[in-house]
């Protein structure tokens, strides 16, 4: 063994130097090159920091650095994430976005340009004015639709989603707000007189059965049983044919 080299290394390492840090790593772990002023010290870690990717080789597991646009990545030539300024596009970094997409500033990424969609429209509305459907000729009526696609920042904007037009329509009176809420009161009232009326005459019905039956009930409790006439031919007395 070297003399630099020292045999009680701790953090992984499989072999140390007092200057150099981690000379290789233990199993499944990678090894990088830390820089520290104007010293690299090697340190072996359970996966690459940012702005590395890891390669694995039968000796040992490395970690090397990504492209200088590139915050992540899987491999030397595709990042998976940019450095601020750059948006990502199929592994690749790029300052401006290809003809036919645009720049998405949240997710910093290329993205597909999308159009707005608006759902058909909806029937035409009742024809009304100042919101009322009757005492008029000429009113407007309405039809409405929604939208299913929002644009994004490039996209085609969306349309207007409610329409009116004029309408004529035959002319009738408004029923009375007034006289139709005083028939509606009476109506209800006289619904209600009606079945308190019908309750009344059962009531007074049922009381009335009810009385004639305790008065039937007293009645053969007070009367005295009526004795059973006696037989005329054993009641006659006998006739004297002796004179």
């Amino acid at each position: 063994v070297h003399p630099n080299v020292s045999q009680g290394c701790q953090g992984g390492c499989a072999t140390c130097s007092d200057y150099n840090g981690c000379l290789s790593c233990k199993p499944r772990l990678f090894f990088v090159l830390e820089r520290i002023g104007m010293k690299q010290i090697g340190v072996c870690l359970s996966s690459c920091p940012s702005g590395y990717y890891g390669t694995r080789y039968p000796d040992i597991n490395k970690c090397a650095k990504c492209k200088a646009d590139c915050d992540t990545c899987f491999t030397r030539n595709f990042c998976t994430k940019c450095k601020s300024g750059f948006y990502l596009y199929s592994g690749k970094c790029l300052e401006k976005c290809p003809d036919g997409l645009e720049a998405n500033n949240h997710t910093m990424e290329c993205t597909s340009i999308v159009h707005c969609e608006a759902s058909e429209w909806s029937p035409w509305s009742p024809c009304t004015k100042k919101g009322k459907t009757c005492g008029f000729k000429r009113g407007n009526e309405v039809r409405v639709r929604e939208i299913v696609q929002h644009p994004s920042a490039r996209g085609n904007p969306c349309p207007a989603t409610s329409e009116s037009r004029k309408c004529i329509v035959q002319r009738k009176r408004c029923q009375k707000e007034g006289k139709g809420k005083k028939n509606r009161e009476e109506k209800r009232k006289k619904s209600n007189k009606d079945e308190s009326k019908e309750t009344r005459q059962e009531s007074k019905g049922r009381a009335a059965r009810r009385q004639n039956r305790e008065q039937r009930e007293n009645n053969n409790k007070t009367q005295p049983k009526k004795r059973k006439a006696p037989n005329k031919e054993q009641t006659l007395a006998p006739v004297d044919t002796a004179h």
